[in-house]
């Protein structure tokens, strides 16, 4: 969605991320019903989304518009299923006796869109080129504990070597992957599209591949027309376990959700990924079987940008009171009907690691406290604060009665700063131009609790757009990584979470769910982990 999905920021009000081949199926979502009427195995079927914000190339995607379509064109070494446990895809293993040296040995058979073999040099020649500075990959972080990361993206200056030390071909269908310490859950790792393999003519010209991709994965790249829709066509040779039932997917281009909701219902687009908040208290009662009501693994928050003069160094007990002072239980069964659970704690649910209430006191409303420990860090600076949210996703609503909260409790004005589009508020915040706060949603990338801290609080991670930076934090990380177990480490970062709330690195508020639906001209939809439809089980009707 960065979360495996490259650290994913989530464009609406509920949605994105992740491989699909074992996650789906459970939930709410078309279980089978209607599976005996017939289907057509090349029909066709459009999804919403909205503009990618980067060229589709696998490292360059860090929001749910991109991922999903680079996820249906490029498959991982790995994937989870229901429980999260480890599916091998396009690996035939991925073994380790010290969490330390990874001996990876690939599947036979399988090949790119263009006929090109998928060897070890693929993925070893991909994770270079995608980890090098000079090549500006938005998700290069993910490639940091490799062994030799720090040459090919040195903090300052330019990169000292194009390839990494810890990374060698042994053979046409076996490499190797060296880290520079051990992580005990680092195949975890390798199922977000990151770690994606390219084949030869990506990199002849980058730039023309990230217009026309050339994948490994169930569908292949047909068409991009900017802002109206991409296509994707059933790629028939595909060698993976989640075979394409379908075509091929539109992916429809879509400014706002309550346009989308009104095509769905009129025919003209097939599968959802949200309902706009103006819809939530009728989409039932209007799709009826059709309609999605389903948790998955991600978390809204609202974070400060810590770069600017307001949070730079500002008392973690301020942020404690904001926190304090927005009344969840209620915005999340009236403004947003009962879609969103309260937030507890940092992890979103459904991870390994999760924990309930790890966040303590500081999620509770009390007007009083909330008041009160404002004042004792020193108050708002200004009195005021914003929060940036994109004008297409759906968040309009939630924005204003999370500002109302704070201010009718603790006397801070608060509004809401609209961006035209997820591109333009991603664009915003990658250029550090966030005036206060910013709505900060989060899917998970592989199913742990290391994916909503490390990769968003850690000083260096790419998830982490606010800013915030604490040594105690990074040490912390620094050894649960380097547990001797996976369980270890799990526990370690159980820790970290609740210890978060002494530096209030960002604001939890909810939980999201899958409240999305489908037309009447398909059948099989069910959603996954990561929240995203899963394409290839997707049968059209004749």
């Amino acid at each position: 969605m960065r979360g495996a999905k490259s650290a994913k920021w989530v464009a609406i009000a509920a949605v994105v991320a992740l491989g699909a081949t074992a996650c789906g199926g459970s939930g709410d979502g078309d279980s089978g019903k209607d599976n005996k009427a017939a289907v057509d195995p090349n029909g066709k079927f459009s999804v919403e989304v909205g503009e990618p914000q980067n060229p589709l190339q696998p490292a360059n995607t860090m929001e749910s518009n991109g991922s999903i379509v680079i996820k249906s064109l490029f498959s991982q070494l790995v994937d989870y299923d229901e429980k999260g446990n480890i599916v091998m895809v396009n690996a035939e293993s991925v073994d380790t006796k010290d969490n330390k040296t990874y001996t990876v040995k690939l599947k036979d058979g399988w090949k790119f869109h263009d006929g090109t073999p998928v060897t070890a040099e693929s993925f070893v020649k991909s994770w270079n080129w995608s980890a090098n500075v000079k090549n500006k990959q938005t998700n290069s972080f993910w490639f940091s504990d490799i062994q030799g990361y720090d040459d090919v993206a040195p903090a300052k200056g330019a990169p000292k070597a194009d390839t990494m030390s810890g990374l060698k071909v042994v053979d046409a269908t076996s490499f190797t992957i060296t880290l520079s310490k051990p992580i005990p859950y680092y195949v975890y790792k390798l199922g977000y599209e990151v770690f994606s393999p390219l084949p030869e003519s990506f990199f002849k010209d980058p730039k023309a591949a990230g217009e026309k991709p050339v994948g490994n994965g169930p569908y292949k790249f047909v068409s991009w027309e900017h802002k109206k829709q991409i296509e994707v066509a059933r790629n028939d040779d595909y060698q993976g376990p989640n075979k394409a039932k379908n075509g091929g997917v539109i992916f429809k281009n879509y400014t706002n959700l309550e346009t989308a909701y009104e095509d769905l219902k009129s025919g003209n687009v097939d599968v959802l990924r949200q309902i706009a908040p103006k819809d939530l208290p009728v989409y039932k009662a209007d799709l009826g079987d059709r309609a999605v009501d389903k948790a998955y693994s991600a978390i809204q928050t609202i974070a400060p940008a810590f770069y600017t003069k307001q949070w730079k160094n500002i008392d973690p007990k301020v942020l404690q009171g904001l926190s304090m002072a927005i009344d969840r239980n209620t915005i999340t069964k009236t403004v947003l009907n009962g879609t969103r659970e309260p937030a507890t704690g940092w992890v979103a649910k459904g991870v390994l690691g999760y924990e309930p209430n790890a966040g303590g006191d500081v999620f509770k409303y009390d007007p009083a406290k909330a008041k009160s420990l404002i004042k004792e860090g020193g108050g708002v600076p200004g009195n005021k604060i914003s929060i940036q949210f994109n004008a297409d996703g759906g968040h309009k609503e939630w924005v204003e009665a999370v500002c109302n909260s704070i201010t009718n409790a603790t006397g801070v004005k608060c509004s809401g700063d609209s961006k035209a589009d997820f591109q333009a508020d991603l664009k915003a915040r990658d250029a550090q131009e966030v005036k206060s706060l910013y709505r900060s949603g989060w899917v998970l990338d592989f199913p742990m609790n290391s994916n909503f801290i490390r990769d968003l609080f850690g000083s260096k991670s790419d998830g982490n757009q606010s800013g915030f930076s604490n040594k105690k934090i990074d040490a912390a990380i620094a050894a649960a990584d380097s547990a001797a177990t996976l369980e270890d480490s799990e526990k370690q970062y159980q820790a970290i979470e609740k210890s978060l709330p002494e530096y209030m690195p960002s604001i939890p508020l909810w939980y999201y769910k899958v409240n999305a639906g489908y037309s009447a001209k398909v059948t099989g939809v069910a959603y996954a982990q990561d929240g995203d439809p899963i394409l290839t089980g997707v049968q059209v009707k004749k």
